[in-house]
């Protein structure tokens, strides 16, 4: 027969609950305010008070946003880079995990000994560009995408998950006079979706967030990433001192500071986005890390 509560229990029930829901409110509510300020008028939100919803509402924050032909520009960078980069990412992370999770692949503890060098030592800022510059790659998109289409980190991750594939799959296939390649893109990937989801996932959301990369190696302003016109914005302190942008600005009502929390919420927007398509393999890709070697 179940038992019912006793008082003791009721209490310790609702001190749990009011702790979470305090916990909760913490959590998300600099995310919430950080949406109102983008549906507040900029110097409305100047003023304090707005706390809990829009005091006045209104949308120009986001007409501001939108009718610059900077951010729209790069909010483009940023898709592109982050849709190309997380792509060629996960093909050359997982081909050459793939091949060094073969026990029988020529120069295997050579390649193992490289790979734990590059990840414990660094040349540094100034060897780093000049390995770009002599590629070609200062000051054009591919600075974006070709340094990143390596991942240490998950290629470790991902020769422990390929050693658990079983080799009775691959060997019947060779059997059939299929290819490596073959075996790879048909047989190998299909059942590794909970690798690739996690792998998509972290890997996008590091293009995505990158700006470092489009500060220091890139001088055109074409190129410039969402991000790094966030770090722009949120450097300034004051109303820009041009005239054409601070009169823009005051017949708007927006302020720096309400267009800062706009590219914030613009940029988090895409990353919410894909989360919810990923999550069923993100759940199972979180244990890949443990998996046994």
């Amino acid at each position: 027969m179940r038992r019912g509560k006793t008082v003791e229990d009721r209490v310790l029930d609702t001190v749990i609950t009011a702790i979470l829901v305090v916990v909760v409110f913490i959590t998300l509510y600099p995310f919430y305010y950080i949406l109102l300020i983008t549906f507040n008028e900029g110097t409305d939100t100047a003023a304090g008070g707005v706390y809990l919803w829009p005091r006045q509402f209104t949308l120009s924050n986001y007409a501001y946003f939108l009718q610059d032909p900077k951010w729209v520009e790069a909010f483009g960078v940023s898709v592109l880079r982050t849709v190309i980069g997380t792509a060629l990412g996960i093909l050359f992370t997982s081909l050459v995990a793939y091949g060094l999770s073969k026990q029988d692949l020529v120069f295997r503890s050579g390649y193992f000994l490289v790979i734990v060098i590059a990840m414990n030592f660094s040349g540094g800022l100034v060897a780093f560009y000049i390995v770009l510059r002599s590629l070609g790659l200062i000051n054009n998109f591919a600075v974006y995408v070709v340094p990143g289409m390596l991942n240490l980190f998950f290629m470790l991750i991902a020769i422990s998950f390929f050693r658990e594939i079983p080799d009775e799959l691959g060997e019947s296939a060779r059997i059939d006079g299929a290819s490596e390649l073959r075996i790879f893109s048909r047989i190998v990937l299909p059942v590794s979706m909970p690798l690739l989801a996690t792998m998509s996932l972290f890997i996008g959301s590091g293009q995505w967030n990158a700006w470092l990369d489009s500060a220091y190696f890139v001088q055109d302003e074409g190129l410039r990433t969402l991000t790094y016109r966030m770090m722009q914005v949120i450097n300034q302190t004051m109303v820009p001192s041009g005239d054409t942008q601070a009169a823009a600005m005051s017949r708007t009502s927006v302020t720096p500071f309400s267009v800062q929390a706009t590219a914030m919420v613009v940029s988090i927007v895409p990353i919410l986005g894909v989360y919810p398509f990923l999550q069923k393999y993100f759940v199972s890709g979180m244990m890949l890390g443990s998996v046994k070697g």
